[in-house]
């Protein structure tokens, strides 16, 4: 009971963020004309904090049956069930329709975490990547390090690189990969500090699959933040986040090899950051092809909402209530 009132406290605490009007604003005047009447419908979920959904990722290296039997004891099914086109019976991540969030559990050195919470629209990218045991697998923009965990919960890459340019998000995603990751393979995995722009020069046709988390504008952190002045200035900066994202693209297509996959994801709504970046690297790259996943999209839709329109390369999830997931973008692609 205290620890659920605990809970509950901190959920309230949450949602007594203060939206920052600057931005909620500029998201109103771009999603209004993007999304139409779709946009209001996901904006309540955005700005109500208690009406989020958190999904918990067992991890298969911790070996305990606890959080899975106390997990189902709660109401939690299992987000992907069904005809799948790739989902391993290792990869075991539990939902359930209402609000709330299971305690997460602190970084203990030498110690492995049980689960992950994740929204667990963060998971289509990885099972849109469809990783095999041997594979060479490059994670490039990697923090805080849940997808490198989700990927290595499906299969054991041969080599598994993973890459965060930015210095106190590497420092996070080395934490993240020791807390859920045994020793013995964790000596398999690269983690470096590369830019990320320049990887593709520097390892070329490496690796056969690549997943390009990009950075973006983080439409749910972005609506509380506190700073309006820092607001003001990511907002401004958002108009050259397709450039670094189009540059990351590029990178991630020279290190893959031919016949090899990529998938691109973002947490934001901004057609410029999603389909507008992929259309570019379609018209101006020869060399990479459309990958149909609205197999995936079809098979999960009872738990995800997504935008319709979209191609059959893309999917877009919009956060709804009892299915309050996203938002995430995903597309992928082939290197011919």
């Amino acid at each position: 009971f205290l620890l659920s009132l605990k809970l509950e406290n901190k959920t309230k605490g949450r949602h007594q963020k203060q939206i920052c009007q600057v931005v909620l604003d500029h998201f109103e005047k771009q999603y209004t004309a993007e999304l139409g009447d779709t946009w209001t419908s996901v904006r309540d979920v955005l700005t109500h904090p208690l009406c989020w959904q958190y999904a918990v990722l067992l991890n298969k290296f911790s070996q305990s049956a606890e959080p899975e039997n106390t997990l189902r004891l709660k109401g939690y099914h299992p987000a992907f069930q069904g005809p799948l086109p790739y989902l391993p019976a290792s990869l075991k991540c539990y939902i359930r329709r209402t609000p709330g969030r299971f305690p997460a559990q602190k970084h203990q050195a030498g110690k492995l975490k049980e689960y992950y919470l994740l929204n667990a629209a963060s998971l289509l990218p990885v099972l849109a990547l469809e990783v095999k045991d041997g594979e060479g697998v490059l994670d490039l923009c990697a923090a805080p390090g849940g997808k490198s965990v989700a990927i290595l919960q499906c299969a054991y890459p041969g080599q598994f690189h993973c890459n965060e340019y930015d210095d106190l998000r590497s420092r996070w995603l080395k934490q993240t990969i020791e807390s859920f990751i045994p020793v013995p393979l964790i000596n398999l995995i690269t983690v470096s500090k590369m830019d990320g722009r320049q990887i593709g020069n520097l390892k070329p046709e490496l690796y056969d699959k690549v997943l390009v988390d990009a950075p973006c504008s983080n439409d749910r952190s972005w609506l509380f933040s506190s700073d309006i002045q820092q607001a003001t200035l990511r907002l401004i900066q958002r108009k050259q986040l397709s450039s670094l994202q189009f540059q990351l693209l590029r990178s991630a297509i020279k290190a893959l090899r031919p016949g090899g996959s990529l998938v691109y994801s973002t947490c934001t709504l901004s057609k410029a950051e999603n389909s507008d970046v992929i259309d570019l690297i379609l018209n101006s790259c020869s060399n990479v092809m459309p990958v149909d996943i609205s197999e995936m999209a079809k098979a999960v839709s009872q738990e995800f909402s997504f935008l319709s329109g979209t191609q059959k390369h893309e999917l877009l999830v919009l956060p709804q209530k009892g299915r309050a997931w996203g938002p995430m973008y995903v597309a992928k692609l082939k290197k011919i």
